[in-house]
């Protein structure tokens, strides 16, 4: 099949040459790839993984912190939040801060699907990026951590 191809076969023309269009379908691309694992262990969607995961690092969050961390719509964080919590693997408190909000946290439960998942995340990475040495896979970070930063988003690596 022609790189310039779907699978249906359909010209792409310039949207394959377009570096956001490959950004997105190489990142759709790794997501899924790494969601097939965790969601045939553990039934849980892209959304859901993210979610555990900003908690799982970062501690208790507000689902406005969760949307700032992940990127993802307000409505996907609080599907996924609503899901997480019927499932027990998440849950809410008062927020001392704002009487408006509540922080999100893990559970137990919660917590130890987040350390068994990681460390299959974390090799899935390294089996992905082997195609590139060491020093291109620093280099690629950073490129794209300033093409990040060159965006108006405002996310988790624009304060680093």
């Amino acid at each position: 099949m022609d790189d310039d191809q779907n699978q249906s076969g359909a010209t792409l023309g310039r949207l394959a040459d377009f570096l956001p269009y490959q950004l997105s379908v190489t990142s759709n691309a790794v997501s899924s790839m790494i969601a097939q694992r965790y969601r045939a262990r553990f039934g849980l969607k892209i959304t859901e993984w993210r979610v555990i995961a900003v908690l799982g690092d970062a501690g208790a969050a507000t689902q406005r912190d969760l949307t700032q961390a992940t990127l993802m719509d307000k409505v996907a964080v609080n599907r996924a939040s609503k899901v997480l919590e019927e499932r027990e693997l998440l849950k809410r408190k008062p927020n001392a801060h704002d009487g408006r909000s509540h922080l999100l946290e893990l559970t137990e439960e919660g917590k130890a699907i987040h350390q068994e998942v990681m460390p299959m995340v974390e090799q899935m990475e390294r089996d992905i990026f082997a195609a590139l040495s060491a020093q291109e896979q620093a280099q690629f970070k950073a490129m794209l951590k300033r093409i990040f930063n060159n965006t108006d988003t405002k996310g988790p690596t624009s304060r680093d």
